[in-house]
């Protein structure tokens, strides 16, 4: 199922508040700077036309949510519906994922991470451009705070196994932990248009969950050390 051709964009939208190039990033992730709010922050790679953004910046209002998307048309589409909703804790920078990661996010600074339908690059001399490769999960590892998770869902079975099978080599990611399927509520009640036309086809979507645990050593600390309160 390939992408349909976007709506148009309303000329008069606003979108500086939610729309950024990566080109023009400051040298590191600052959240408090770039929200202007403090806030625990989860990161979408592959945001598409936004649909999780800006459903899950209304439904959570205290947290932050931060779309990669490599696609200008996409990124910005992505923008404009989070300007409409004039979501001040949601915003999209195009941009490489994976350079982002690498570059710009600091260690410990996302409380979840997001990767939904990402393109499984069929032919097999292609799959290393996949984006959840070695490095990419070492980078999540490292980014990840305490107890963060990692959320990612795909219609593609292979993609799906290979990818249980890499993050315990590449990482102490605990998990797979299930994630059930939840009838939606209503027709966008999906985490990305590509998650409703999957269903609405009746396809399967395989989804999973892992966490960076406490080390288990700074756990026990937490637990010996006499509160300095």
């Amino acid at each position: 199922m390939g992408r349909r051709a976007l709506p148009k964009i309303d000329p008069d939208l606003d979108l500086s508040r939610h729309f950024l190039e990566a080109e023009n990033l400051p040298p590191k992730l600052d959240p408090a700077a770039l929200f202007g709010r403090d806030g625990a922050l989860e990161v979408e790679v592959g945001s598409g036309k936004g649909l999780f953004l800006a459903a899950a910046s209304q439904l959570h209002p205290q947290r932050n949510f931060l779309g990669i998307e490599i696609s200008f048309k996409y990124a910005r589409y992505a923008a404009a519906r989070l300007a409409k909703l004039r979501s001040p804790n949601a915003l999209i920078i195009c941009g490489d994922g994976l350079a982002l990661f690498r570059n710009w996010i600091g260690d410990s600074s996302l409380a979840a991470i997001h990767v939904y339908f990402p393109d499984p690059w069929w032919k097999k001399r292609h799959r290393r451009r996949r984006v959840l490769n070695e490095t990419f999960l070492k980078d999540v590892e490292r980014t990840l705070v305490a107890g963060g998770l990692l959320h990612f869902w795909t219609d593609v079975e292979e993609y799906f196994q290979t990818t249980l099978e890499l993050i315990p080599r590449a990482t102490r990611l605990a998990g797979p932990l299930p994630v059930s399927e939840q009838a939606p509520q209503h027709d966008l009640d999906y985490r990305t248009h590509f998650e409703r036309r999957t269903r609405l086809h009746e396809l399967p979507v395989y989804r999973a969950e892992f966490r960076k645990d406490v080390p288990a050593a700074l756990s026990s600390a937490s637990i010996d050390k006499p509160s300095d309160r």
